[in-house]
C-alpha cells in the first residue's frame, strides 16, 4: 500500500518548533532562516487543511490538536536518528559548523589556520561565509559569528578572542629602495588607504605628533586585504593590524619600521546565538579561536 506522507522538511521544521516552542530557535537548530522555518509550517498546515500554532506575537503556542500529531511523531525523529547512528557509518559521519566572518580576517587569519583545526577535528566540517553586516542585520542563523567588540546583542552570547592594535607595515624591499628611519622619512613613501576607514592614517600620524606630514603620494582601495597586498608588493605603507599581519611579520613578508605610537582597536569576538551556546560543537570551535587567538604573536620587530 502506498505511503500518504507530509512533505518530510514541513514535518521536520514543524517538530522542530513544537519542541522548542519557537521559530527561532527551531530556525538556528536547523540551520536555515525564521522565514524558512515559517514558510516550512504554513506548507505542513495547508497540506493538514487545519492550523498547527497559535501565533502570539514573538511566541507560538501548539493548538491541541497540533500537541496531539506533535506526541506522536516527535520520538519517530528520535527513533530515526538513533537508527542512523546504529546502521550507519560513524566513521565517514560529519558534524557540520556554521561560521560568518568579515572577508579580510577570513583571508588573512582565519583561513591559514583552519587546516590546523580540521587536522585535529577531521570529523567537523566548517561552512565559512563572509560578511561586515552587523550581527543584528544578518538574515541567516549562524552557529559563530566573528565580529569586532565587545558588543552586547539581545539573543547572543560575546566571548573575545584575539585582540590587536594598528602600526605602519612594508615590505622588506621597499625600505631597501627607500630606507625609513624615523617617521617624517614616509614624507618619502606612498601612504595606503583603505576608503572604509578614513582615520588610520590621521590618527597615527597625530599619534606620532607629525599631523603636517605630506607624503610623496596616496592610494586608496575599497578594500582592507586590497590595502595589505599592496604593502606586501612593496608598493607603499600601510596601517596594519597586529592580528591580521601577524603571520607576514613572521614571515618577513612584511616589516614594522617603528615600534610604536600604536593605534588601539577593538578586539575579535564570537557572537552565539542563545539556543547554541551550549552546543559541544560551538564551544569546541570557540575554545579553538581562544587558543589561537593566545597563541598570536605581538607583532613587534626590530627597526630595519
Amino acid at each position: 500500500m502506498k505511503r500518504i506522507l507530509p512533505p518530510l522538511n514541513a514535518l521536520r521544521a514543524f517538530e522542530a518548533a513544537g519542541r522548542l516552542g519557537s521559530f527561532k530557535e527551531a530556525a538556528a537548530e536547523l540551520h536555515v532562516t525564521h522565514g524558512a522555518v515559517s514558510q516550512h509550517v504554513r506548507l505542513l498546515e495547508d497540506w493538514l487543511g487545519a492550523p498547527l500554532f497559535e501565533r502570539h506575537n514573538r511566541r507560538v503556542v501548539l493548538t491541541p490538536a497540533a500537541k496531539a500529531y506533535l506526541a506522536e511523531i516527535g520520538p519517530l525523529f528520535g527513533q530515526l536518528a538513533q537508527a542512523t547512528a546504529r546502521y550507519g557509518f560513524p566513521e565517514t559521519l560529519s558534524r557540520a559548523l556554521s561560521v560568518n566572518a568579515p572577508a579580510t580576517f577570513t583571508l588573512r587569519w582565519l583561513v591559514p589556520r583552519l587546516a590546523k583545526f580540521r587536522a585535529g577535528h577531521p570529523d567537523v566540517d566548517v561552512k565559512v561565509e563572509t560578511s561586515n553586516e552587523p550581527v543584528e542585520s544578518l538574515k541567516e542563523i549562524y552557529d559563530v559569528i566573528i565580529r569586532g567588540g565587545p558588543d552586547t546583542f539581545y539573543g547572543y552570547s560575546m566571548r573575545p578572542f584575539l585582540s590587536e592594535e594598528r602600526l605602519p607595515v612594508c615590505s622588506p624591499a621597499l625600505l631597501e629602495r627607500v630606507p625609513l628611519r624615523i617617521p617624517e622619512d614616509m614624507r618619502q613613501h606612498t601612504l595606503l588607504h583603505t576608503s572604509s576607514l578614513p582615520r588610520l592614517w590621521p590618527d597615527w600620524l597625530a599619534r606620532a605628533q607629525i599631523s603636517a606630514l605630506r607624503p610623496a603620494a596616496t592610494l586608496i582601495f575599497d578594500h582592507f586585504y586590497l590595502t595589505l597586498q599592496a604593502a606586501i608588493d612593496g608598493i607603499g605603507i600601510a596601517m596594519g593590524p597586529t592580528a591580521l599581519v601577524s603571520d607576514d611579520l613572521a614571515a618577513g613578508r612584511l616589516v614594522a619600521p617603528f615600534a610604536g605610537p600604536r593605534l588601539p582597536s577593538r578586539s575579535y569576538c564570537t557572537y552565539v546565538p542563545d539556543g547554541k551556546s551550549e552546543d559541544d560543537l560551538v564551544a569546541l570551535f570557540r575554545s579553538w579561536l581562544e587558543c589561537e587567538g593566545m597563541c598570536l604573536p605581538s607583532g613587534k620587530r626590530d627597526k630595519p
